[in-house]
């Protein structure tokens, strides 16, 4: 393992990411748990294995797309199922044919970014999600639904919206109370910033240009951020270790070697298979043929995903290995690029460890 650690102290004197954490695990079993480098540069808090990250568009598979199964689970909702059947603001739009599949498989059409929170900053903060969904449901389609993959943030806020619709309680609550808490979850969660409450010591990540703060236990990213820090795209928070337990969940239900299931193993097979033309599965990454940030060593039935924060895990499902890398990048700007070279070197350099 002295390769994977000099590695990880090389990114942190390479300033790949101020500090990170590491955790390796195969079957049911941690090999390789540590943490490098700093928390915050500024007041030089010492990065720890309980660290809260700030999980950036890991909010897309392990809170929003987790909410749809259960939804799906439930009987609540469908697949194939319309947009135009959930939410009356779509009827007398493009929206409306929209399907929930080509949301979670980011082929809606919709653009892949757009700055609303430009626009939002100047409205009262208690209209401002009803601002934003206005925004999303008169938002032009680039392209024909179902034609083209094009990641997108907006089809994800879109989900956030049709959770709490058919759901009736807000996202986190909602994936708190069905998937998190019966799997004991205590450090996963999203910063809302109407609460109080914290809960523990944070990754701190960008000095935000126009918030002029240092981000510390407060989401990153612009437009959850503006309404509250709850979105379908970003904002959840958590430590490796939850999110760990999250992923080795998921993992147990798909070969079905556990007794405590959250989801069913049909289900969880349908969504992590590969889309027919894509290198997406429905809510998830899986290893892209050319350059993927896995390396080259994971098999063909691997998910994962990417945070713009610096966060990202990876599962191989035939080899039961997740590897989970959370870090802050961005901090103390998001002018930071040197992440994409070393996540596939890092991800080859555990495998051929392992295997």
């Amino acid at each position: 393992m002295f390769r994977i650690n000099d590695l990880m102290r090389k990114g942190v004197k390479d300033k790949v990411f101020p500090g990170g954490v590491l955790l390796v695990s195969k079957n049911d079993s941690i090999i390789f748990f540590e943490a490098y480098g700093y928390a915050n540069i500024f007041s030089k808090r010492i990065m720890t294995k309980n660290t809260i990250f700030d999980l950036a568009s890991l909010t897309k598979p392990l809170a929003t797309t987790l909410a749809v199964m259960k939804l799906i689970q439930q009987g609540k909702l469908d697949l194939e199922q319309n947009l135009g059947t959930i939410l009356p603001e779509s009827i007398d739009t493009d929206k409306k044919q929209i399907a929930i599949k080509n949301l979670l498989c980011h082929n809606s059409g919709l653009p892949d970014y757009r700055p609303y929170y430009i626009e939002l900053l100047k409205i009262s903060y208690y209209f401002r999600k009803k601002a934003l969904r206005d925004f999303l449901i008169k938002e032009p389609l680039l392209h024909p639904t179902g034609k083209n993959v094009l990641y997108s943030d907006l089809g994800f806020m879109i989900l956030n919206w049709v959770v709490e619709k058919v759901s009736g309680r807000s996202s986190d609550y909602f994936v708190n109370q069905n998937i998190y808490r019966p799997l004991g979850l205590e450090h996963l969660f999203f910063a809302n910033l109407n609460s109080e409450c914290k809960r523990g010591f944070f990754a701190a990540t960008e000095l935000c240009p126009w918030r002029k703060i240092l981000l510390d236990g407060l989401v990153h990213d612009d437009n959850a951020y503006v309404v509250g820090g709850i979105e379908g795209h970003a904002g959840l928070f958590g430590t490796a270790m939850d999110v760990k337990i999250l992923l080795f969940s998921l993992l147990s239900a798909f070969h079905e070697c556990s007794s405590k299931f959250i989801f069913k193993k049909d289900l969880i097979h349908k969504f992590f298979e590969r889309q027919q033309g894509s290198d997406r599965a429905l809510g998830f990454d899986t290893p892209s043929l050319l350059d993927s940030s896995c390396g080259s060593h994971f098999s063909k039935r691997s998910i994962g995903h990417l945070g713009f924060t610096g966060t990202s895990f990876w599962m191989d499902l035939d080899r039961s290995i997740i590897v989970i890398l959370l870090t802050n990048r961005v901090h103390p700007s998001r002018d930071n690029n040197k992440m994409k070279k070393f996540r596939p070197i890092l991800h080859n350099t555990v495998m051929e460890i392992i295997l």
